[in-house]
C-alpha cells in the first residue's frame, strides 16, 4: 500500500533532527512514569534555537508510547481565554460548545497537550497559571514551549514548584551539528568551519546547508559579520533560482500569514503554487493553520532588506497586500472581521506611532476573556447607563438614556461568558434623529450644527456621532474591548450605504488625539462639547472626500513608512458636489462624451465616483476615460429594462452615437420631436439617479 506523504515528511524530519539527548530523556521518563512527575514542562530558548522541533520529537515519543498528544501553535491564536479554549477544542476534536477540559476528563488513558509559541499569547500566563490549568484533569501534561523563561510567580508560587519542570534549549554541540551537516550532505571538511560561524545555532546551521546546497561547489566562506542570521539569509537572497522566487520569499516577509491565494494576488501571477511550496521547502520558513510565515529573525532581515534595497517594490507589495485585505474585508463578518482587519494592521507594524499601542493592547488581552458583540436588550439599558454614570457622571447617563430610549439599535454591547456587559457604543445616526432630540444633546447639536456649516449633507446621505464608547473597567484607555469597539467601527465605515460624516468624540486628546489624526480624522474643534464636569474632543471625517476604500489605503501607507509624515490633503483631488451639483456635471459630461478633450474640466474628474475608480493620484487622461467608461455604462444599464429601453435609445441618438440634430434623431427613432425630447429628458434624470446613487454609496 502506498504510503501518505505525511509519513514522508515525518522521516525526512526524524532524519534531521540531532541531539537533545537529555531533553528527550526527560519527556521518556515522563512517559513511562505510572504518573506525571510534572503537570507542567516549559520548554524555553532563543529564536531559531530548535523549540519547535523538540516539541515535533516530543509528539513521536508520545505515539511509541501510545500516549495521545494534541498540538496547538499559539501564533494563530487570538490572546483571549476565549479563544484559546476554542483553539483547543478544534486540535482535541471537540465538539462546539461541549467543555473541552471536561470531555479530555472522560478520555481514557494519559494526554499531552503542546502549545508551541507561548510568547505570542503570553499576555494569558497569569490566566493559564490561575484558572485554566489548576481545572485540567490530572491525566493531562501540558508542554509549553517559547522564548522566554517562566515568570517569576510560576517559582514564587509553593503550589506550582514541584509541579513544573523548565528545560532550557541552547544551541547544538559539536557533535549534534557534524551529525546534522552529514545528513545535510555537507562535505565533512566543511564542518568545522561552519559549526565555527554558526556556533551551533540550529536555524544559522540550517541556513548554512540551504546556502551550500545552491552553491555545491563552492566552498563555505564565512564572512566576519556578528549577525550571523542577516549574513545568511542576505548570501541566501542573493541566490535563490530566480527573480520570482525572490519575490515570493519578500511578499512572504512582508505580510502576517502567506496563502496560496494571497502569493498570486502580491505576485500578480495566475498560478502560484510551485512557489508555495517552495517556500514551505525552506528551512525558515514555517506553516501554521492560516497559512506560511518565515521565522521571526528571519522576516525581520527579510522586510528590511527589501525596504532598504528596493522600496518601490516594496511599496508595491504593501500595495497589494492592501487590495487583497480590503477585497476580502469587504465580503467577511464577525470573527472574520477581526482576522483581516489583525492581519491588515500587521501592515502597519513599522510605524513609531501604532506600535506602542499594539505592544500596549496585548499585555491585556488576558483580562478581556469571552467577550462577544451583540444588540442592546432592553435590560441592558440599566447596566449600560451606570457604567457611563461611573465614567462620565449623572449628567452624561442621562443623555444615554436619552438616546438609548431613541435609537437602541444604534447601540452594541460586548458581552463575557456569563453574560455581564464588559462595555458597548452608542452610535447616533444624526440625520435620522428627531430635530428636538438632537438639538437637547449638546454632542448632537453641535456636530449638526458643524454639518450644516461646513458638511452640508446631500439627499441619500448619512452622518453618524459614536456618541458612547468605552470599556466597563478601562473606559476609553487601551483594553481588548476597545479594540473590539475599533473593528465595529470599521465595519459601520465600510458597510453604510450614502455614509457622508462620521464624529468620534473622547475625553482624553493627549491619548487619542494623535492616533485619530494619524488615521485621517480631522479635529473638529467647533463640535467639542461639554456634559457636567468633563469636556469631549471631537474629530470627525468626511467620507465622501476620502471614501473608506481609499482610507484603508491611507492608513497602511502610513505604516510603511518608518516614520510618520503628516496627511495628505485629499480635498484637492476629491470634490464633494451637491445633488443639483452633480446633475449639471453629468449633462456637461453627456453633452461633451463625443469630445473626451472638453471633458478635461468636468467637476466629476475630481467626485468620488471617479476618484474610487483610478486612485487619487491618476492623470487627467484616466479620470476622463473613467468617465466616459462610467457614463457609457449608466446609459447600457437603461437598455436592460424594457421600461426605460426608449430612455436608452434617445440617450445613444443624442450622446453616445449622435445624429446631427435631435430632429434628425426624433426621425430616426420614428417618434414625434416632442415624445424624443420627453424621452431624452427622463433618460438624463435616470442616468444621473444611477450614477448619483454610486457617488453617494447608495448601490449601483
Amino acid at each position: 500500500m502506498a504510503s501518505r506523504l505525511a509519513d514522508r515528511l515525518h522521516a525526512a524530519r526524524d532524519q534531521l533532527f540531532v541531539g537533545r539527548t537529555q531533553e528527550l530523556d526527560t519527556f521518556q521518563a515522563a512517559l513511562e512514569a505510572p504518573e506525571w512527575p510534572f503537570f507542567v514542562l516549559h520548554v524555553f530558548g532563543p529564536g531559531g534555537v530548535g523549540k519547535t522541533s523538540l516539541l515535533r520529537a516530543f509528539r513521536r515519543q508520545c505515539a511509541q508510547a501510545g500516549v495521545a498528544a494534541y498540538y496547538l501553535d499559539a501564533r494563530d491564536v487570538e490572546p483571549t481565554a476565549a479563544s484559546f479554549r476554542a483553539a483547543l477544542r478544534d486540535v482535541c476534536e471537540v465538539p462546539d460548545g461541549e467543555d473541552v477540559l471536561s470531555a479530555l476528563a472522560d478520555r481514557a488513558g494519559r494526554h499531552v497537550l503542546f502549545v508551541d509559541t507561548w510568547e505570542a499569547v503570553s499576555a494569558l500566563d497569569r490566566w493559564l497559571r490561575e484558572q485554566f490549568l489548576p481545572d485540567l484533569p490530572d491525566t493531562v501534561l501540558v508542554v509549553l514551549a517559547g522564548r522566554d523563561a517562566p515568570a517569576q510567580a510560576w517559582r514564587a508560587d509553593p503550589g506550582w514548584q514541584d509541579l513544573v519542570e523548565v528545560l532550557p534549549l541552547r544551541n547544538l554541540d559539536a557533535d549534534a551539528g557534524r551529525t546534522f551537516l552529514q545528513r545535510r550532505g555537507i562535505a565533512e571538511e566543511q564542518h568545522d568551519r561552519v559549526l565555527t560561524f554558526t556556533h551551533g545555532h540550529p536555524l544559522a546551521t540550517s541556513l548554512v546547508a540551504d546556502l551550500m546546497g545552491q552553491q555545491p561547489d563552492q566552498d563555505f566562506q564565512p564572512e566576519q559579520a556578528p549577525d550571523v542570521i542577516k549574513t545568511l539569509l542576505e548570501d541566501f537572497v542573493q541566490n535563490v533560482p530566480g527573480p520570482a522566487h525572490r519575490a515570493a520569499l519578500e511578499a512572504c516577509a512582508l505580510v502576517r500569514f502567506t496563502t496560496e491565494t494571497l502569493l498570486q494576488d502580491l505576485l500578480e501571477l495566475p498560478d502560484a503554487h510551485d512557489l508555495f511550496e517552495w517556500l514551505r521547502g525552506l528551512s525558515f520558513i514555517d506553516a501554521g493553520m492560516r497559512g506560511l510565515f518565515p521565522h521571526d529573525l528571519a522576516r525581520e532581515v527579510l522586510a528590511a532588506d527589501v525596504q532598504w534595497r528596493n522600496p518601490e517594490w516594496y511599496a508595491e507589495l504593501q500595495r497589494r497586500a492592501r487590495k487583497h485585505y480590503t477585497s476580502r474585508l469587504k465580503e467577511a463578518h464577525g470573527v472574520g472581521d477581526r482576522i483581516i482587519l489583525s492581519d491588515y494592521t500587521f501592515l502597519l507594524r513599522d510605524n513609531p506611532l501604532v506600535r506602542p499601542l499594539v505592544s500596549r493592547l496585548r499585555t491585556q488581552w488576558s483580562e478581556a476573556g469571552e467577550v462577544l458583540p451583540g444588540e442592546a436588550r432592553p435590560e441592558d439599558r440599566e447596566a449600560l447607563a451606570a457604567m457611563v454614570r461611573r465614567h462620565e457622571g449623572p449628567e452624561s447617563a442621562e443623555w444615554f438614556e436619552h438616546w438609548f430610549e431613541r435609537q437602541p439599535d444604534g447601540i452594541t454591547v460586548y458581552r463575557d461568558a456569563e453574560d455581564v456587559p464588559q462595555g458597548f457604543m452608542a452610535t447616533v445616526t444624526l440625520d435620522e434623529a428627531d430635530p428636538d432630540a438632537r438639538a437637547a444633546d449638546p454632542a448632537t447639536r453641535r456636530a449638526w450644527a458643524h454639518l450644516e456649516r461646513q458638511a452640508p449633507l446631500r439627499p441619500g446621505e448619512h452622518a453618524a456621532l459614536f456618541r458612547f464608547w468605552m470599556a466597563r473597567e478601562a473606559y476609553q484607555d487601551v483594553s481588548p474591548v476597545q479594540s473590539l469597539i475599533f473593528v465595529r467601527r470599521v465595519r459601520y465605515y465600510l458597510d453604510t450605504p450614502g455614509l457622508a460624516y462620521t464624529f468620534l468624540p473622547c475625553r482624553d486628546a493627549d491619548l487619542w488625539g494623535a492616533i485619530f489624526t494619524y488615521a485621517g480624522m480631522d479635529r473638529v474643534e467647533a463640535a467639542d462639547f461639554e456634559v457636567g464636569e468633563h469636556t469631549y474632543a471631537v474629530f470627525g471625517h468626511d467620507w465622501r472626500v476620502l471614501p473608506p476604500a481609499a482610507w484603508l489605503d491611507l492608513l497602511a501607507e502610513r505604516g510603511s513608512m518608518m516614520q510618520t509624515r503628516s496627511r495628505p490633503e485629499p480635498s484637492a483631488s476629491v470634490l464633494v458636489l451637491s445633488r443639483s451639483g452633480f446633475a449639471e456635471a453629468v449633462r456637461e459630461a453627456l453633452n461633451e462624451y463625443t469630445r473626451p478633450d472638453r471633458l478635461t474640466d468636468n467637476p466629476l474628474l475630481r467626485s468620488r465616483l471617479v476618484v474610487e475608480q483610478v486612485g487619487r493620484e491618476a492623470d487627467t487622461a484616466d479620470r476622463v476615460t473613467a468617465l466616459r467608461t462610467l457614463i457609457g455604462e449608466a446609459v447600457d444599464a437603461l437598455d436592460g429594462d424594457p421600461r426605460d429601453a426608449k430612455y436608452h435609445r434617445a440617450l445613444v441618438r443624442t450622446y453616445i452615437k449622435p445624429a446631427p440634430t435631435q430632429e434628425r434623431a426624433a426621425e430616426q427613432l420614428d417618434l414625434p420631436y416632442s415624445t424624443f425630447r420627453r424621452h431624452l429628458k427622463r433618460g438624463r434624470e435616470r442616468v444621473v439617479e444611477i450614477l448619483w446613487k454610486q457617488e453617494v454609496g447608495t448601490g449601483a
